[in-house]
């Protein structure tokens, strides 16, 4: 069945498709380096490890938050006597 399909079908039908996919691929790829100086100018790349050190690092948490994280412990402890 493919023999037959391919058969039929001539060079030119595959050019045709090259012809198309070529100059879209360009523009894609001009696109993404755009997109990708964009990103360096706006400093996207500026700090690659700090948020992975950060995540560690309880001192950036608001005094609220670490209230509600010593009242949520004290309630657990509470519940757990009880």
């Amino acid at each position: 069945m493919l023999r037959e399909y391919v058969g039929n079908l001539k060079i030119g039908d595959f050019m045709d498709v090259i012809y198309s996919l070529i100059p879209t691929m360009i523009i894609i790829g001009i696109v993404l380096v755009i997109i990708l100086f964009w990103a360096i100018k706006s400093g996207q790349f500026d700090d690659l490890e700090g948020d992975a050190h950060r995540i560690l690092l309880d001192e950036d948490l608001t005094p609220e938050i670490k209230n509600s994280k010593k009242d949520q412990e004290q309630a657990d402890k509470d519940h757990k006597n009880s």
